[in-house]
């Protein structure tokens, strides 16, 4: 596969090439790639894939720079949901409702996203990826018509990948950097409700967190996300400092809740998507004593790729209507971050599985 450029556009005369040439992992249906639409579409598609094969639900996710802005199975759409992309909660499919989800977390980070679903794509979810900024789409499939649709988007610059669901990465994976052959045997570490076989998790948190595992899996270490209904509110990735990544995660789940609030979806729809997303974020700022309207989330549950080292992240995560949370356990404050929970309420479970990815 040749692609438009590498990591950067002075990185030029750049390829992906299959390992075993008679198994395609991906196929460009429409479009040409760069360096990074790959990893993105590679990324996006096996946290989708796995996620969905967990959960038993069509799972979707919006992915920007290698990591995931937002993450969510099929559900109900509120009213903020439909108001902003202009839908009919009634009448909306699964895979559409999946990926307003994942979009709806973090919509300013998904502006250009490339997406991620876990069915073939219909007419329906095309309709809306012409009305918002995407660079591509990976699925394992697309209706008739679909392409023809998504082809047109962006000038003829619209992605169109196909994925194959059949297809199994070897156990093996390498890496080259700096004149050093990196080798490790592939992360396949099942992930699965029996890791959260905690009798005091209800059902709906058993498996908020276990999607939360999956998503923390395919971001960029460090990683927490904060989850609640199927939907993964805020993902923080790549920050040095665990409890930063905890704080920046929980800011966009506050700006997702405070786009709930009254004054927010009172607001005129705009021309497009974005401007109505624009004009929510300008009003979330405005909101007369935030605090009081916060305090009503609750039922979060909060999932970190590593050992939690302080009890500020938990602290932190309570803030945010975090009731739940699950993290590998193990460090040697643990005791420390156990009190935190039982002191304010929160449900700790421990997985004994690290999910770093670099």
């Amino acid at each position: 596969m040749e692609l438009r450029y590498g990591m950067n556009p002075h990185q030029t005369a750049a390829t992906a090439v299959p390992i075993e040439p008679e198994r395609q992992p991906l196929r460009m249906v429409h479009g040409q790639p760069s360096y990074i639409n790959v990893l993105d579409a590679a990324g996006a598609w096996q946290l989708v894939r796995e996620a969905a094969a967990a959960l038993g639900r069509p799972v979707a996710a919006s992915f920007k720079h290698v990591s995931p802005a937002g993450a969510a199975t099929a559900g109900r759409l509120d009213d903020v949901m439909a108001h902003t992309y202009q839908l009919d909660p009634g009448q909306t499919g699964e895979l559409t409702s999946a990926y307003v989800r994942a979009r709806d977390a973090d919509p300013k980070s998904s502006y250009g996203d490339f997406v991620a679903v876990s069915g073939p794509v219909d007419a329906e979810l095309a309709d809306l990826l012409r009305r918002v900024v995407s660079d591509g789409i990976v699925a394992p499939g697309f209706e008739p018509g679909v392409v023809a649709t998504l082809a047109a988007k962006k000038g003829g610059r619209f992605l169109v990948v196909e994925a194959d669901p059949a297809f199994e990465p070897p156990a093996v994976e390498t890496r080259d950097v700096y004149g050093l052959r990196l080798t490790q045997p592939r992360d396949a570490a099942p992930l699965t409700r029996a890791l959260l076989g905690d009798p005091r998790l209800p059902a709906v948190a058993v498996d908020d967190l276990l999607l939360g595992l999956v998503v923390v899996r395919y971001t960029q270490s460090n990683s927490v996300a904060y989850l609640r209904d199927g939907m993964a509110l805020g993902i923080g990735a790549g920050q040095q400092s665990r409890v930063d990544c905890t704080r920046l995660a929980g800011a966009k789940v506050s700006t997702w809740w405070l786009r709930r609030h009254p004054s927010c979806q009172a607001l005129a729809a705009g021309a497009k998507v974005q401007d109505r997303v624009a004009a929510q974020l300008r009003r979330v700022g405005a909101i007369p004593d935030p605090a009081a309207w916060l305090r009503d989330l609750d039922g979060v549950a909060f999932v970190s790729d590593g050992a939690l080292p302080f009890p500020d992240n938990v602290e932190e995560a309570a803030r945010h209507g975090v009731r739940y949370i699950a993290e590998p356990g193990d460090s040697i404050r643990s005791t420390s971050v156990l009190d935190a929970c039982e002191r304010l309420g929160v449900t700790h479970v421990r997985t004994g599985v690290r999910l770093f990815r670099h």
